[in-house]
């Protein structure tokens, strides 16, 4: 029955992620973790992280797992097991403690199928001091749906570290065009000079500063300039007599 109940979990869910193509990303399991949980568990994130293009590796690190989607890492403790009665309560919230210090984001998944399970969680949830969203934890009812929860947050901080670097691409982008065009305008304001001639300058020569440095021959050895266009330039950065004067005849 459980073997079936996976198996339907993992097809609802590579269905959820089928959108996603090449690789997701990374996910980083802690030994320990691993050690702790029954094999079968172990073999449905096997086949969930499988079905959603994610690669699993074992390794020893402190967080339970830690994604990297996107360039962005995002650690998680997943506690599949809330025993009230048990002195290891205080150890988690001493562990989310410590890592919270060193872990900018990190999420703490809590399994609580029953009303006790919950009510415990939320005594010791103000009885140790925890503050809202530092860091954030999600309850949910079995751990299916707590791994299910861990890709759906790192797969969506992924999507927002990506969506933020399109961002400022897009705004460098509008910068250098932007950039440009005050360049050209400069440089056509130049009697004589074009926009053709001001590409060619800036291929050749570079920014407005090297064009006022550049010599007539210079300009002549390394564009196709004319000879008159290149004493024009030359003339519109250093002659005052001339920068200076009505260029409207």
């Amino acid at each position: 029955m459980a073997n079936s109940i996976n198996s339907d979990l993992t097809t609802r869910n590579a269905s959820i992620f089928s959108s996603n193509s090449g690789n997701a990303g990374i996910c980083m399991m802690s030994n320990k973790w691993k050690e702790e949980q029954n094999p079968s568990f172990i073999n449905f994130i096997s086949s969930f992280l499988s079905s959603n293009s994610f690669r699993l590796n074992f390794v020893p690190i402190s967080p339970d797992c830690i994604f990297n989607c996107g360039g962005l890492s995002v650690a998680f403790i997943f506690v599949t097991n809330w025993d009230w009665e048990c002195e290891n309560v205080m150890s988690i919230f001493t562990r989310v403690q410590k890592l919270k210090g060193q872990f900018a984001n990190l999420y703490v998944v809590v399994c609580l199928p029953t009303k006790q399970q919950n009510d415990s969680f939320v005594r010791a949830y103000f009885k140790h001091g925890m503050t809202f969203g530092r860091p954030t934890f999600v309850p949910v009812l079995d751990k299916e749906m707590g791994f299910e929860k861990i890709v759906k947050i790192a797969l969506s901080r992924g999507a927002c570290k990506r969506q933020d670097v399109m961002s400022k691409l897009k705004v460098e982008r509008k910068q250098a065009v932007q950039g440009m065009e005050i360049y050209l305008r400069v440089v056509t304001a130049i009697p004589g000079i074009d926009n053709h001639d001001a590409n060619s300058l800036n291929q050749a020569i570079g920014s407005i500063e090297a064009i006022a440095k550049a010599s007539k021959e210079h300009i002549l050895e390394n564009t196709d300039l004319s000879a008159d266009k290149a004493e024009t330039i030359t003339r519109f950065f250093r002659d005052p007599k001339f920068y200076l004067s009505s260029k409207i005849n």
